[in-house]
């Protein structure tokens, strides 16, 4: 099996715009992402629709496509990506064995281990795409629980499959909480379908597109970690993030 990891980064955020060219202690946060994606995959390539961003990771020996500015999620901008780094002969011929691993850009401080477990789990026969959890423990707090930006797995935790995705409080099989870690790895013929499909009602009303792939028939794979992540949506994330660092990096 064959893995690429792409990043997707937009420079326009809502709560934070130009996040990926944030400094935590002398790198950029996309700078950081790419060099820890590195550490478990051979090939690693930033999607972006920025100038500032392609010359910023060119800068560093990164490697780079620029992509559409109206793409709706991450998903479709992966796609592109893999389409502009592929010829369609290299696909027709590998795309079968090949898996594209979606890394968000704004973890800086995910975890090569993280990124095996996804890759892990291709191989059990009949994945479409795998996506990570992490359980939720006694030093979390009943509000981080319910805490709606954090969307929750129901999986079958006997046979690794994703049943539900919500941002309500949901448990697995198990009667254990998970929170979802917003990491995905697409076999790239699923890719390449997934991202023909129509809204869902249900993707629609908890604004979560992974729900969409479930209604339609794919099988989401879990694998757990117990890494804490960090992820940079506002100013005051980067400042934990730098803080965090200093102490652990």
């Amino acid at each position: 099996m064959k893995f690429i990891g792409i990043i997707p980064a937009r420079y326009g955020s809502t709560r934070f715009p130009g996040k990926p060219m944030a400094d935590i202690c002398g790198k950029t946060v996309i700078r950081r992402v790419y060099e820890q994606a590195s550490k478990a995959l051979d090939t690693v390539v930033v999607a972006t629709d920025d100038d500032r961003i392609y010359d910023a990771v060119e800068a560093f020996g990164g490697k780079v496509v620029m992509t559409r500015s109206d793409h709706k999620c991450g998903t479709d901008r992966c796609l592109e990506a893999y389409m502009a780094v592929t010829t369609p002969t290299w696909r027709e011929q590998n795309d079968a064995d090949t898996v594209i691993i979606n890394i968000q850009g704004d973890e800086p401080f995910i975890q090569p281990e993280q990124i095996e477990a996804l890759m892990a789990c291709f191989d059990k026969e009949g994945t479409d795409i795998a996506t990570l959890v992490r359980p939720y423990t006694d030093r979390d707090t009943r509000s981080e629980l319910e805490d709606p930006n954090t969307p929750k797995v129901n999986w079958d935790t006997a046979c690794g499959e994703a049943r539900m995705f919500s941002r309500k409080v949901i448990a697995a099989s198990d009667g254990k909480y998970y929170r979802h870690i917003g990491i995905y790895a697409y076999r790239a013929d699923v890719l390449a379908q997934i991202t023909q499909l129509p809204q869902s009602s249900l993707e629609i009303e908890e604004r979560l597109e992974q729900l969409r792939w479930l209604e339609n028939g794919y099988t989401i794979r879990v694998g757990v970690t117990e890494i804490p992540t960090i992820g940079i949506d506002t100013p005051e994330d980067l400042e934990k993030a730098i803080q965090w660092y200093k102490f652990n990096g």
